[in-house]
């Protein structure tokens, strides 16, 4: 974990830190002891947009019916299986703490404050979708517990998951900003390509390795989560009163950093540390995945790039042990086939990218502070 650390901080994009004289956030960067660096500020900002939507959310996941409700607010980590009150994380809250930066960048604080229902229909739909992910995918752990799927069926997490969506829909009808009938049509719009993206990477899974290209991983990567964290940038700025051009600026800005931060998930799957991820090593590898990393390594044409199709082209393993050491050569192969390498550096570009999205709507790096923050955080984790 170490190695991955060391190598992410000496690859990642050339994101303007924040307390330096092109990075430093007016009114919230700085504490008693000096500026913020980019990840404290980060967190702080993500620890504000916790309390501001939290509220909302919470109000959102009460109003469902019982059963429903119940898997919800275990999902969230806001009660156990039996009901009993539990003190467990509800996410990061990246995509709504960008709905609330992006709206104060293009329109002041009095943007960002209204925009708390956006943000919040926003993390209902994300989570609309990590719900249905799990079941399909079959993940058994999410936030360092098992998942809603695991412990009240498929049924149940499903069906949770289609009340999450209809609920993010409800708030935006009920909220009488002018921005909210645009913001849920991009909202619908985005659940769409979400779909599809999901769709392609499920008919990925079936697919032999050699049959599979890194562009098309790359486009369904985008549709996956850039689009999603783009419609969060996109309906920030539709609740600061942004026109087309910047609307689509920061639509774009979210999806080149979703991009970046999906191949950082991508390396954070094969070489993260279980303990901070919550889960298992290598999880990503035992069943096949085809993740950027992979999909990357699988095409150099290489000796190692040999051995991993050989790998991936085989049944999974059942045997603790042996799926252990399938494990430890998937990822060695994974390495020296440069999967890892290229991903790192791709997700530098992206985030260059993202880079020049945003400098088309917001010049001035002081109003940029929290997305820039945010950015920089995405591609800086290890968790």
């Amino acid at each position: 974990m170490a190695r991955f650390m060391t190598e992410t901080e000496h690859r990642a994009p050339a994101v303007p830190r924040a307390g330096t004289a092109e990075g430093r956030r007016g009114g919230t960067g700085e504490n008693a002891t000096g500026p913020l660096d980019g990840q404290e500020e980060a967190a702080a900002l993500l620890e504000r947009t916790r309390a501001l939507v939290d509220p909302e959310l919470r109000a959102a996941v009460e109003s469902l019916p019982g059963a429903m409700r119940s898997i919800a607010l275990y999902h969230f980590g806001w009660r156990q299986a039996d009901g009993t009150p539990a003190a467990g994380s509800a996410g990061k809250a990246v995509r709504p703490a960008l709905v609330l930066a992006a709206a104060a960048a293009l329109g002041g604080p009095a943007a960002g404050a209204a925009a708390v229902r956006a943000a919040a229909a926003v993390e209902l739909v994300h989570n609309f979708t990590l719900l249905h992910d799990d079941v399909m995918d079959r993940d058994t752990t999410r936030r360092h517990r098992p998942t809603a799927w695991t412990v009240f069926g498929d049924t149940g997490a499903i069906l949770a998951g289609d009340a999450l969506q209809a609920l993010a829909l409800r708030l935006l009808a009920e909220d009488p900003h002018p921005a909210a009938v645009p913001a849920a049509a991009r909202l619908t719009a985005c659940v769409v390509e979400l779909c599809a993206g999901q769709h392609t990477d499920t008919d990925l899974e079936r697919r032999a390795p050699d049959e599979v290209t890194l562009d098309e991983v790359l486009v369904m990567a985008e549709a996956k989560t850039g689009a999603l964290l783009g419609c969060a940038c996109a309906i920030g700025a539709l609740y600061a009163g942004a026109g087309e051009e910047d609307v689509a600026a920061l639509d774009g800005f979210g999806r080149q950093a979703g991009l970046a931060f999906q191949l950082i998930d991508d390396v954070i799957g094969i070489w993260g540390d279980p303990r901070r991820t919550g889960k298992p090593a290598g999880a990503d590898l035992v069943a096949r995945k085809k993740s950027l990393p992979v999909v990357a390594a699988l095409a150099a044409g290489t000796p190692a790039a040999a051995e991993l199709a050989s790998l991936y082209g085989k049944p999974h393993v059942k045997e603790a042990a042996d799926a252990a050491e399938e494990i430890t050569r998937a990822t060695q192969a994974v390495e020296r086939a440069g999967g890892r390498d290229w991903a790192q550096a791709e997700a530098a570009d992206r985030m260059a990218r993202a880079m020049q999205e945003l400098a088309r709507a917001v010049a001035d790096p002081e109003s940029a502070g929290g997305l820039l923050a945010l950015a920089e955080f995405v591609t800086r984790r290890s968790s």
